[in-house]
């Protein structure tokens, strides 16, 4: 319990310190392959940071913000990116896929599919009410990982139907699905509700706040999703079958290998 806050994860799975974060960010936190996730982007990406709202953890001048949602698109570089996410230390951070025009007007926007565990009903822990009942809405265990992993891969079947860019990244929890196709950032709000609403149809549990854009904000690959203490991490569809971030030493941070050493 941290916080008064009680979560279960998997084995290994814990929220990470105010340290822990900042150490990470400093030295593990891969710029590189940040650019290289967005090299198709012409525009200037925004990104966004939420310090403690559900680890309870930030850094004590952040008090008034903790919970909020913090947007950082002034900056110069990835590398200023990189300073201002030390700064705040947050338990998560996070890109607008939004695509902004010249004057600041969205001209499209990237679309995503967000799958999370919590959202599966667990013949142990019941169903996310259930969770909720119990103040564990994001809490999961090994079983329903394993069941939200053989959805992302039903999913992506799915949409290898229709789409032909796709990129699958392990959330740090759950999965995410990015459509990179030219006609999917033009697809409007009603267009995205209806794939979302096909989807959750066929029994996959999607977060039609994500899918719709109505939430533009996703989390950002590379970044570390402090509730958990793993590596956002990108993923070959090929990998996702025997994928295990219990032991996947890429999406382990440096510091809880060096705990246990």
């Amino acid at each position: 319990m941290v916080n008064g806050l009680s979560y279960y994860f998997p084995k290994g799975m814990r929220i990470s310190t105010l340290e822990e974060r900042i150490k990470f960010y400093t030295w593990e936190f891969d710029l590189a392959r940040v650019a290289e996730w967005f090299r198709g982007r012409s525009d200037k990406v925004h990104f966004a940071v939420i310090i403690g709202r559900h680890t309870g953890i930030f850094p004590e001048k952040y008090v008034d913000d903790a919970s909020a949602t913090i947007i950082i698109d002034e900056y110069e570089n990835l590398e200023d990116v990189k300073l201002q996410i030390i700064d705040f230390a947050p338990e998560g951070v996070y890109y607008d896929r939004n695509i902004y025009g010249e004057s600041g007007k969205v001209i499209g926007q990237e679309l995503a599919f967000d799958l999370d565990p919590e959202n599966i009903t667990c013949p142990v822990h019941g169903t996310l009410t259930d969770k909720m009942s119990r103040h564990q809405g994001l809490s999961f265990c090994e079983l329903e990982f394993e069941m939200v992993k053989k959805q992302t891969l039903k999913l992506y079947e799915h949409l290898k139907k229709r789409f032909s860019k796709l990129s699958v990244v392990y959330s740090g929890r759950g999965f995410h699905i990015h459509v990179f196709d030219e006609e999917a950032y033009g697809l409007s709000v009603e267009e995205r509700m209806e794939i979302a609403k096909h989807i959750k149809e066929g029994g996959i549990q999607v977060d039609e706040w994500v899918t719709s854009g109505e939430m533009r904000l996703i989390r950002l690959p590379y970044s570390l999703n402090g509730l958990v203490s793993r590596v956002v991490l990108p993923l070959e569809t090929r990998e996702l079958h025997g994928f295990n971030p219990v032991n996947d030493k890429r999406c382990i941070p440096n510091f809880l290998e060096e705990s246990t050493s």
